[in-house]
C-alpha cells in the first residue's frame, strides 16, 4: 500500500514491523494516526506538519491508508483494535505492547535527523500513547491530541493515563524540567473526558498545557457536541475558529521544542 506524496519503510522493533511513511525535511515528528487509521485529514494534517518546517514519520497501525472515513470502516477497525494484542483498551496504569515500538521509531528519527529530539503526537486511540514516548529523551514535544485511552468506563478509567507509575514519575521529571505536555480536547467529548485532563493537570502542574474547545450545545464555533478530532474531521480550517487556533498551537509548540 501506499500514501500518496509519501516515500515509505519498513521499521521492525522487537515482534512489532510496520510501514512507515515519510516526508519532509527538519526536525523530526512521529504522527501516530487515530481510529479507524490513516484518513485522508490525517494525510492533510500530517501535511501541514511538513509545511511547518518538519520531517513526518507516520506509522501505519491500523486500517487502510488514505482510506476515506465510514461509520463501517471505524466499526472495523475499532473491533480489530479490540483483538489485537498492540493494544491494551482498558489499561489505567501500563501502556499498550505498541509503544515500545514507537519508542524505538522516535530514537530511529531522532538519530537520523539529530537536533534537540523529536516530537510526538497522538490522537485518540494513540493519544496517550505520545506520554509513554516521553519517557524516551529523544522526545522534547508530546502532544496528546483527544487521548482516548484506557477506555473511560468507570471513575478511575475516567482519569487514567494509560501509563505505569513507574513511567508517570519519569513525565513528572522531564516536565519539571521543562519538556512540557500539550493536550487538546473538546469539551463534550465522551471518549476523552475532562477527568483526563484534571489528572494531568494534578500530575504535571505547570508542566501541563491543555486546550478544550467549547462543544456545548448550541456554542458559537458550530462545533457538534460529540466533535471529538480536533485537528482532522472536525477542525474548522478558518479564522477565528479555536480549532485552526490549535492547529496553530500544536505548530508553534513543534517549533519552539524542536528548532
Amino acid at each position: 500500500m501506499s500514501l500518496p506524496g509519501f516515500e515509505s519503510f519498513p521499521f521492525t522493533h522487537g515482534e512489532f514491523t510496520r510501514t512507515i511513511y515519510r516526508k519532509g525535511s527538519g526536525p523530526g515528528v512521529v504522527i501516530m494516526h487515530e481510529i479507524p487509521g490513516i484518513i485522508p485529514e490525517v494525510r492533510a494534517f500530517a501535511e501541514r506538519v511538513v509545511e511547518a518546517g518538519f520531517t513526518v514519520f507516520l506509522p501505519d497501525l491500523l486500517g487502510e491508508p488514505d482510506r476515506p472515513f465510514s461509520n463501517g470502516y471505524l466499526l472495523r477497525s475499532s473491533i480489530s483494535a479490540c483483538v489485537r494484542r498492540e493494544f491494551a483498551l482498558f489499561a489505567a496504569k501500563r501502556s499498550s505492547p505498541i509503544c515500545d515500538f514507537l519508542r524505538a521509531l522516535c530514537r530511529h528519527a531522532h538519530a537520523e535527523l539529530g537536533g534537540k529530539g523529536v516530537g510526538a503526537l497522538g490522537m485518540c486511540l494513540t493519544g496517550n500513547f505520545a506520554l509513554t514516548l516521553m519517557v524516551d529523551d529523544a522526545v522534547m514535544a508530546p502532544v496528546l491530541s483527544q487521548p482516548s485511552l484506557p477506555l473511560a468506563i468507570g471513575a478511575a478509567r475516567k482519569r487514567g493515563l494509560h501509563l505505569s507509575d513507574e513511567d508517570l514519575a519519569v513525565v513528572k521529571r522531564r516536565a519539571a524540567e521543562g519538556v512540557g505536555v500539550l493536550g487538546l480536547r473538546f469539551t463534550h467529548d465522551p471518549l476523552c473526558p475532562p477527568e483526563r485532563f484534571q489528572c494531568l493537570r494534578e500530575e504535571l502542574g505547570d508542566g501541563f498545557e491543555g486546550i478544550e474547545i467549547d462543544s456545548s450545545r448550541g456554542n458559537p464555533y458550530g462545533h457538534p457536541r460529540d466533535a471529538h478530532s480536533v485537528l482532522t474531521r472536525h477542525l474548522i480550517d478558518e479564522e477565528g475558529q479555536p480549532t485552526r487556533e490549535a492547529l496553530e498551537r500544536v505548530l508553534g509548540f513543534f517549533r519552539d521544542r524542536l528548532h
